[in-house]
């Protein structure tokens, strides 16, 4: 009896395990697939082990977007070549192949100037060849894009948006300034149907209508393993100096204006600063911003003491300097006065002294002839009260 009951047991456990939902069933073998399929891993991220990624979890940090222009001698090694040659080929070509064969992602270029990095903002490389009207040929047989190097418009991309973290990582007690995302601007000559064109001196040309075209955004981190193997010339004058569009960039070794911050309205400069010398002001404004956190997180202020101790020193100083200034300003009243008083004696010295020869000159010829020298006496005596 015993031995029956065991078996009847041992059934029931046996079918309730198999009889768990198909779809559980497929679930569970299919995570167990994942975990132990090995991850794939692009070449280019094995040979490129160092890149990181901007951490999310900081205690400072201010993101800042910048306008690079190509044609200033510190951007140029991100143009040129503009085809390639030689094994070398400028950023915009490295970006366009890339996209070509679908190893990197690109995400849309918002109205408003931001990004978002993730799938419903991803663009197809097909549908930025039609709305930017790249010629292409499309391979059916192997489900390929052709594109010739002559129709890459590398040489219509002018200028880069680049957004821009400086951070401090609490981590690792160090200040960092990193690119985040990229994004190509086309050039291109606008038309009568243009709404948004600016006039620029391009090669002695003035007055040359142009639209700019923000193409798409890419995470730096995405593109970093491909463009460290790229060299560039970073030198007009050592041609010998080079290094990677990796290092170029990461190093900060570009120039560019901040045309736009984070911030909670999301606007841009131009949207209160009214002015071009007020764009160049607050432009100024927020650089010395981030080199002043930078500053004072290796040197930080004194405490209140010091600083009322500073003040109480400084304001010392000043007082004794505006004594020093005072008595000086009265030393050179004085010394004014003195020249003025003398100047003002000697010329009654002189006065008096003419009038002593003019009195002996007269007194003589009045010996001589008295009737002519009382007639002159009277002249000047009536002259002297005419001048009074």
């Amino acid at each position: 009896m015993k031995r029956f009951i065991v078996v009847v047991y041992a059934l029931t456990m046996i079918i309730s395990v198999y009889a768990q939902p198909n779809r559980t069933r497929v679930n569970n073998n299919r995570n167990q697939q994942q975990q132990q399929q090995p991850q794939q891993v692009d070449r280019a991220s094995i040979m490129y082990p160092t890149a990181v990624a901007t951490p999310d979890e900081v205690t400072w940090r201010r993101d800042i977007y910048r306008e690079l222009d190509l044609k200033l001698d510190e951007n140029a090694p991100l143009y040129y070549p503009e085809m390639p040659k030689d094994g070398e080929q400028s950023l915009f070509f490295i970006l366009f192949r890339l996209l070509n064969v679908g190893k990197i992602p690109a995400y849309k270029y918002m109205p408003d100037g931001t990004e978002h990095f993730d799938r419903s903002h991803r663009i197809h490389f097909r549908d930025l060849l039609e709305k930017y009207d790249i010629f292409h040929e499309v391979d059916s047989a192997r489900r390929a894009i052709n594109v010739r190097d002559a129709d890459v418009p590398g040489n219509e991309v002018l200028s880069y948006f680049v957004k821009e973290s400086s951070y401090y990582d609490q981590n690792t007690a160090t200040f960092h300034t990193r690119i985040v995302a990229l994004c190509p601007v086309i050039h291109r000559v606008a038309d009568e149907f243009s709404y948004e064109s600016m006039s620029v001196d391009d090669d002695g040309d003035e007055g040359i209508p142009v639209t700019k075209y923000p193409m798409f955004w890419v995470r730096f981190e995405d593109i970093e393993p491909y463009i460290s193997k790229q060299m560039i010339m970073v030198s007009n004058i050592n041609n010998a100096s080079k290094m990677s569009i990796a290092d170029y960039l990461a190093t900060n070794k570009y120039k560019g204006k901040i045309y736009m911050t984070n911030n909670m309205q999301n606007r841009t400069i131009m949207d209160y600063c009214q002015t071009d010398s007020a764009v160049n002001l607050e432009q100024k404004r927020l650089e010395q911003e981030v080199a002043d956190f930078e500053r004072h997180l290796w040197n930080p202020p004194l405490d209140s003491a010091a600083i009322a101790r500073r003040d109480s020193i400084q304001a010392a100083q000043d007082r004794q300097s505006s004594r020093r200034s005072r008595r000086n300003r009265s030393n050179r009243n004085d010394n004014q006065q003195a020249d003025d008083n003398n100047q003002n004696q000697n010329q009654q010295a002189e006065g008096q002294q003419g009038e002593a020869v003019q009195s002996r000159t007269d007194a003589r010829r009045q010996v001589d002839d008295p009737a002519p020298a009382q007639e002159q006496r009277r002249a000047r005596v009536s002259v002297r009260r005419q001048r009074h």
